[in-house]
């Protein structure tokens, strides 16, 4: 049997104090603990308010050059400043001066500090030595400051110029047997201009291999919407949230992981609109807010209750709880159906209803966690709702089967004409600031033959036609040796990927490592026989081309682009944007290819001006990115224009999968009950950065490896508050997949049901479990065991 085990990083950035977790009153942030070095009371207040306000200015005092970073916040999401490098929530057409939240705050600040990494700092620490640190310390020590390559014979990194390192990787890839032996990752937060001059490079080598954060997010999405509306995106523009009767938000913790929605939903409430979560964890965000922008709100005691119902439902069970709904909506609220619209848009009709029929409550009951009653009043406010929204994040997409609860989603919303009309739709929130924008400019392992027509029509090339690689099967390329190359546009992939170290396996196989970050991750340590990190310019700073300021542009995820210019000068002079850095690639690999590589980037708008005669849409792309609030792309469904087969949209009627844990689990002498855990984020982290270690809203402070459990299921193992866990993967497949060291920390959440943070819990999704069609991992439903520790936990 193969080994794999995650073990507390050592390394001297955590606080000193690291005690047990206490118990704190109940109903105090809905936490019965807290982990921290020093007993701490959790107050029961609103998300944000003077919380968020303190949290913001330790972040600015911390960040290493605080003026800096305090005067950078002028320029966040501003008509002529840069887009927030956090996530992709959408901004008001008539922004304010403070268009910015707590997390924004921090990855601003993370960037624009002055600390910096460059040849003194690996002279002095081996890869070795800095594999032993945790993911804080690494990001914390400040900015890249010019390129480095990895030298065995050290175990250290080195200088490399930008033209050494250019050759390499170009010398590289031409030495491979095939184009298909090579690996092009890509981090949602890649410009748009950049995206594409990546994609044009690797197509004009040869490849579709595009393994990207997509893979391990909303992949579910856009299979689901596109089956059956036509369109992989969200019909829902910000603005329909001021006109929504009802808003149902699914398997998302807008507080943490954007804080901006907040705001929307606070409106929202004020207004009376009824907002109806399904969330297995009861979140701070979703109960109740303070604006720091309201003093009403800010004054003692204040807020505004966002959900006016929050239903519990067990992890993995939203397509249960949909059915309910559904199973409802036709016994009682027939009459309620927008029959005009179903004639004319959509097929499936007598198929989606009988399936609701003959869906078995005992069943939906059971994999919901939610009884009829409970569902009962959802039901209601979504009948007698003339507009809804239904909102959904990670929290639905990776699961198993969560193409097929998404478009359960879609059913009950089609219903009801909820596509296509103002204050109603589907919105997938997205994460990264650009990972929808990057998938609009080509990046994808199945591109469609349109794109590579349009492609070959204004370029030299000839596309590869066959469909590549994704995330789960570009690792298993690696480590099967059929993919001897990765080269990383941004991201941290050995530490976003399920299974860590046989993904950290697979990259240390490789011929070639190549990484363009802003900051040393875990993915930079681990090294193939050769390994470059290439720096380039962050989101903040100014990027000059020929002494003239460039500017680039994103996509949010409304379909809103708009442009970004950084305010910023660069930290470092050995600083390149990301498209000079793929030029350059492209230049070293590609020398026959005739495009002009370094004349689109000496002027991004010429690279936008060849993206408007490629991708439909973009047509006078310039003019109109260049007006404040950049322009709205054109989607289909939410003009009722139905691009499926049939021309209409598709009423689908998935039946409800049947359980598979009870088929996979096992139990031990020491734990013989499995659980299902779901990890998530913490308040001070943004996807696998972490800004800290504290989580304010959950009641956690200084500490990260806590598993939250249901107090009955604590004393049903006879566990308590503090005491320390390993956590197996309860599926014999050869491989022992452990998580050592985690401290127990009662919760409200559903029995049976467990939850943790990532990535520190990656290393237990296997590689092969995914969702179907999707390949997404699975990290939101892994079965667990729990075997107690007599030690203290590192």
């Amino acid at each position: 049997m193969t080994e794999q085990t995650s073990k507390a990083a050592s390394d001297t950035s955590k606080p000193a104090a690291e005690g047990a977790p206490e118990a704190a009153p109940a109903g105090a942030d809905k936490s019965d603990a807290v982990a921290t070095g020093k007993a701490r009371k959790p107050r029961k207040t609103s998300a944000g308010g003077w919380g968020a306000l303190t949290s913001v200015a330790r972040s600015l005092l911390h960040s290493g050059n605080p003026a800096k970073s305090t005067l950078t916040l002028r320029g966040v999401n501003q008509p002529h400043g840069f887009d927030c490098p956090g996530c992709a929530w959408g901004d008001p057409e008539h922004a304010s001066s403070f268009e910015f939240c707590e997390n924004g705050v921090k990855a601003v600040a993370w960037e624009a500090t002055s600390r910096v990494v460059g040849p003194t700092f690996f002279a002095e620490h081996s890869v070795e030595w800095l594999k032993r640190q945790d993911h804080h310390y690494l990001e914390a020590q400040g900015r890249l400051k010019q390129p480095m390559r990895y030298e065995r014979t050290l175990d250290r990194y080195v200088p490399v110029s930008w033209e050494d390192a250019f050759e390499l990787i170009g010398r590289t890839l031409r030495e491979l047997d095939s184009p298909d032996e090579a690996l092009f990752y890509t981090s949602g937060r890649t410009s748009n201009e950049a995206a594409f001059l990546y994609q044009l490079f690797v197509r004009a080598y040869g490849t579709n291999n595009f393994p990207d954060c997509s893979n391990m997010c909303h992949e579910a999405s856009g299979i689901a919407m596109t089956e059956q509306i036509g369109t992989g995106k969200g019909t829902v523009l910000l603005e329909d949230f001021e006109k929504a009767d009802a808003i149902f938000v699914w398997g998302q913790n807008p507080g943490t992981n954007h804080p901006r929605m907040l705001a929307s939903l606070r409106d929202a409430a004020l207004r009376g609109a009824k907002i109806v979560v399904f969330n297995p964890v009861k979140e701070r965000g979703l109960e109740k807010f303070a604006d720091p922008k309201s003093v009403k709100d800010m004054l003692p005691g204040g807020g505004v209750e966002i959900a006016s119902h929050y239903c519990q439902v067990r992890v993995g069970g939203d397509m249960a709880a949909a059915k309910g709904l559904l199973k409802i909506l036709f016994e009682k609220y027939q009459g309620r159906f927008d029959y005009a619209f179903l004639q004319q848009h959509t097929e499936g009709f007598e198929m989606l209803k009988a399936d609701a029929e003959a869906t078995d409550w005992k069943d939906i009951e059971a994999q919901s966690g939610l009884t009829r009653q409970q569902l009962e009043l959802p039901a209601e406010i979504y009948a007698n709702s003339d507009k809804t929204i239904f909102t959904w994040a990670m929290g639905l997409t990776q699961h198993r089967h969560s193409v097929v609860t998404i478009q359960t989603l879609l059913d009950i919303l089609l219903l009801k004409g909820n596509v296509g009309k103002p204050g109603a739709g589907p919105c997938p929130v997205r994460g990264h600031s650009n990972v929808q924008g990057d998938r609009t400019m080509g990046i994808t392992e199945h591109p469609s033959p349109l794109f590579l027509d349009r492609l070959e029509a204004v370029f030299p090339i000839k596309a590869p036609r066959h469909p590549g690689y994704g995330t789960v099967q570009a690792i298993q390329a690696m480590l099967d040796g059929k993919a001897k190359v990765f080269i990383g546009m941004g991201g941290n992939f050995a530490a976003a990927t399920p299974d860590t170290q046989m993904t950290e396996a697979a990259l240390a196989q490789a011929k070639l490592t190549v990484h363009v970050s802003t900051k040393l991750n875990r993915s930079h340590l681990i090294v193939g026989e050769q390994a470059l990190i290439l720096p380039c310019l962050g989101r903040t700073e100014i990027d000059l081309q020929n002494g003239v300021a460039q500017m680039v542009t994103v996509e949010d995820s409304m379909s809103m682009v708009h442009g970004s210019g950084g305010i910023n000068r660069p930290v470092s002079p050995h600083l390149l944007s990301e498209p000079a850095i793929v030029a350059g690639m492209a230049k070293a690999t590609l020398p026959e290819v005739k495009i002009d590589w370094d004349g689109m980037v000496a002027d991004y708008g010429r690279i936008r001006s060849t993206i408007a005669r490629v991708i439909p849409g973009f047509e006078g792309y310039n003019e109109k990115v260049s007006k404040p609030g950049g322009f709205h792309l054109r989607n289909s469904a939410r003009e009722r224009e139905w691009n499926t087969p049939g021309k209409k949209a598709r009423l689908m009627g998935n039946p409800l999968p049947i359980p598979e844990f009870s088929e996979t689990g096992m139990g031990t002498p020491d734990s013989p009950h499995v659980f299902t855990l779901m990890s998530f984020r913490s308040h001070d982290q943004y996807n696998t950065t972490v800004y800290g270690y504290d989580d304010r809203y959950r009641g956690i402070y200084g500490y990260r490896r806590v598993l939250f459990m249901n107090r009955e299921d604590m004393d049903a193992e006879g566990l308590a508050v503090g005491d320390v866990v390993d956590i197996r993967t309860a599926i014999d497949d050869g491989v022992k997949r452990v998580a050592e060291g985690f401290r127990i920390v009662g919760y409200d959440i559903p029995r049976g049901q467990v939850a943790s943070y990532y990535p520190e819990t990656n290393v237990l999704v296997p590689l092969w479990s995914y969702g179907d069609r999707s390949m997404t991992p699975t990290s939101k439903s892994i079965p667990v065991v729990l075997s107690k520790r007599d030690i203290v936990a590192a």
